[in-house]
């Protein structure tokens, strides 16, 4: 059975995403896309969701390590752009930017070339999950070092309950989508 309409494919990405609570630390209740991907008529309508919250004047998509890759990279894809991914310290080679920052559960690092995406360039960020927002407005300030314009960030899930729209709005970003919240 394949969704055709924005609520069906909705529903059908909804039923494809489980909650595994207290992982990876007790408290976490961590959201499992793996049933997501390994079901193509869920898979294809999360792209096909986010695909629809593009502008479509942008250049380049971003993804976020590590699940991010696996929804923007297609999303770029289909919008026939490039995909830029931001990575964790030591991934990338060459000169990078570094942006530290704060998760539910602990802290990290993300990187990005230098060099990643011209000067001046439109940029839509795209990934998994919203939850406290610290991993998509590091990417924003990654951004900012390369003197680009951020015009929009979609995710699959956002997670209400943690704030992250708060977070995205005091880091500048008020161009957001989710395709379902959780």
């Amino acid at each position: 059975m394949t969704a055709t309409t924005a609520t069906g494919r909705s529903r059908l990405i909804s039923g494809l995403i489980r909650s595994v609570p207290d992982f990876p630390e007790p408290g976490v209740d961590f959201k499992d896309i793996t049933p997501l991907l390994g079901n193509p008529n869920g898979f294809s309508a999360a792209i096909d969701e986010l695909v629809a919250t593009a502008p479509r004047d942008i250049d380049v998509v971003v993804g976020i390590e590590a699940r991010g890759f696996v929804f923007a990279a297609p999303v770029a894809l289909s919008l026939g752009i490039g995909f830029v991914p931001v990575r964790k310290p030591g991934k990338l080679p060459g000169e990078v930017f570094s942006q530290s920052f704060d998760l539910e559960y602990g802290a990290e690092t993300l990187t990005v070339h230098r060099d990643a995406v011209p000067r001046g360039a439109r940029v839509m960020i795209v990934d998994d999950i919203l939850a406290t927002g610290g991993t998509i407005a590091a990417t924003a300030g990654l951004l900012k070092h390369l003197d680009v314009t951020l015009a929009q960030v979609s995710v699959l899930m956002e997670l209400p309950a943690l704030g992250g729209r708060a977070t995205l709005a005091k880091a500048g970003i008020d161009s957001f989508d989710a395709v379902i919240a959780g």
